[in-house]
């Protein structure tokens, strides 16, 4: 039965990367694969002989001697479990997603683009790059990807050419997102699992992420789609003049969920969802509407474009929003039947040992270094709830840092690797090869660089 699983998510990976070549929208294959895994573990429950245990990172024990009626309620248990994450992050992204559409409704990125005078395509690289990977570790990688697109989207009107700036805000957003402990998914779990601490992964990993952000911007700069000028569009002026105070105003209520988290320690959704109200109630305001975010009872549609929030919500990618859905279930469907924990268990089994007296632990670094590739191929969370299982070092030990520069960063390699990635899809239409020919070799360039700087950091610490 576990054959049959991994051949049809195969199948649906497949599915999912051939998606302009079927012409099938890579939301069908990613929600099919999704259900067809989950029912047929239902149906082949009692085969199975082990268990992951999401909640405490290990595989549970005796579960082969569980009766039918125990193993279904497990089961029913861990589908809760892995919905209720993956809705937290969901719900997350719809909120980051309203607030931005919010600031564009009043032509808030404006105020930013004004800021921007160069015409040069090189300059303009270098910009975005540094802004993603600051804005990344500040208000997370997925949300500082949304923004920064956004702000593409009205600076340079040639699709072909903003995809390529799409593709290094990836790498750049991934990198600035390793370092933060609420930049990324990964370090964020890494961090509430009391694995690391703040300080110590800053002084472990922004060196590291810093060079896997530069090697790779510096190299497509001399590239020929950062050579020369964008043409600029003359601006009519400000569509609103609460355009520059919505922005602020935006920006701030997403920096603010970080610290609604720490002096709460709630999720951060929960943050999201206070940002997004008090956000609403001044566009509201600003606005000569007066219809709430929940009315239905609207006389037209003309109408409710006169409301920011009717307005943002219905230009929300609700597609990229049910891929990831599909996506995070299905491989977390892989995860529950310890799939993912017993491939981790075997690398670690089968590679030499790398690890070094410094470091304190006999794991490979060729290892960790695959799990980051692996992580674009799969998804980093569950390869890093893996590795909690796995693995008992003590809190900030070189190996959980290794293991957040890896997860965080690998998955730039292919644009469904990272959450990053899938907005900027779903946002930019970005074809899954191209991604992979244009801008894969020169992640993977920066994942390596980045890779190697820690080693060489830790071996001189």
């Amino acid at each position: 039965m576990e054959t049959l699983l991994i051949v049809i998510f195969v199948i649906g990976y497949l599915a999912i990367t051939l998606e302009h070549n079927l012409k099938i929208d890579k939301l069908i294959p990613a929600l099919a694969m999704m259900a067809v895994l989950w029912a047929l573990m239902a149906f082949g429950i009692d085969g199975f002989t082990t268990w992951f245990d999401s909640g405490k990172h290990t595989l549970l024990e005796n579960f082969s001697s569980f009766g039918h009626e125990e193993k279904m309620h497990i089961l029913e248990e861990t589908l809760l479990h892995h919905l209720g994450k993956t809705s937290e992050i969901l719900v997350f992204l719809l909120g980051a997603m309203t607030i931005v559409e919010i600031i564009d409704y009043f032509d808030g990125f404006a105020t930013i683009k004004s800021f921007i005078k160069t015409r040069s395509k090189r300059k303009i690289l270098w910009i975005f790059s540094f802004l993603a990977f600051i804005l990344s570790a500040i208000i997370d990688n997925l949300t500082a990807t949304i923004v920064l697109i956004s702000i593409l989207q009205k600076i340079i009107a040639d699709r072909d050419t903003r995809i390529w700036y799409a593709g290094l805000i990836i790498i750049a957003a991934n990198a600035g997102g390793a370092w933060s402990p609420i930049g990324d998914v990964t370090t964020t779990m890494l961090w509430i699992g009391n694995k690391v601490t703040t300080m110590m992964l800053i002084k472990n990993l922004l060196i590291p992420s810093l060079v896997c952000m530069i090697i790779p911007s510096f190299i497509a700069s001399f590239l020929p789609a950062f050579k020369g000028e964008i043409d600029v569009e003359e601006d009519s002026g400000p569509k609103s003049k609460f355009g520059a105070t919505m922005l602020y105003l935006g920006l701030t209520a997403i920096v603010f969920v970080p610290v609604f988290k720490t002096v709460t320690h709630l999720p951060p959704y929960v943050g999201m969802m206070l940002s997004l109200a008090i956000v609403a109630t001044f566009a509201e305001i600003y606005s000569s509407s007066k219809i709430a975010i929940s009315s239905v009872d609207i006389e037209s549609d003309a109408e409710a474009h006169h409301s920011p929030v009717h307005s943002a919500l219905t230009k929300i990618e609700l597609p990229s929003i049910l891929f990831f859905l599909g996506i995070l279930m299905a491989v977390a469907a892989l995860e529950s039947l310890g799939l993912l924990f017993n491939f981790a268990e075997g690398l670690k089994q089968g590679m030499p040992l790398l690890g070094t007296e410094m470091a304190g632990t006999e794991i490979s670094d060729l290892v960790v270094i695959l799990l980051g590739i692996g992580s674009a191929v799969i998804d980093n969370v569950p390869l890093v709830a893996a590795s909690l299982g796995m693995f008992s070092e003590p809190i900030d030990n070189q190996l959980w840092h290794f293991i957040a520069y890896s997860a965080g960063t690998g998955g730039s390699m292919l644009i469904i690797g990272s959450a990053a990635g899938v907005v900027a899809m779903g946002m930019e239409k970005i074809d899954f090869f191209w991604y992979l020919r244009k801008i894969g070799w020169l992640a993977f360039i920066g994942f390596i660089a980045g890779a190697i700087c820690f080693m060489m950091m830790r071996y001189l610490v």
